[in-house]
């Protein structure tokens, strides 16, 4: 798997996007790009990466904090220094995870460097050609 990828995207140019979990994640090399929906392997990525659960969407929570036109899924993270969006809890992050049949692509952290915090949050939906 070659590392060509767009900057907004984080989706490699033609090469397939291997889904993993906490079980196959470490059979890929690093600095590929994968992608996932267990829920393990996504919180053990958000703690490597201090990355808090968090929405800018109106929920049954709380209101909207940010206008961020995503098809009202709506969850991201937060980072240090970089907290812009409302904190929610892991149950409220996965359960709208799950509601929206979402993936999360993120680069493999290559030792050595500093890890890569980019992530992106995909509907299954539009990755069926890309993911093996």
């Amino acid at each position: 798997m070659t590392n060509r990828m767009t900057s907004p995207s984080l989706l490699p140019y033609g090469d397939p996007v291997r889904r993993v979990d906490r079980h196959s994640e470490g059979e890929q090399p690093p600095g590929s790009i994968v992608a996932t929906d267990d829920p393990e392997l996504i919180r053990r990525w958000a703690l490597r990466h201090r990355a808090e659960p968090a929405t800018g969407e109106a929920t049954e929570s709380g209101p909207a904090v940010v206008d961020v036109h995503d098809g009202d899924a709506g969850i991201r993270f937060n980072f240090p220094a970089a907290a812009k969006f409302r904190p929610i809890t892991w149950d409220e992050w996965f359960e709208n995870f799950k509601a929206y049949h979402l993936m999360f692509i993120y680069e493999r952290d290559t030792p050595g460097k500093t890890p890569s915090g980019r992530y992106r949050l995909v509907p299954g939906h539009k990755l069926v050609e890309t993911i093996l």
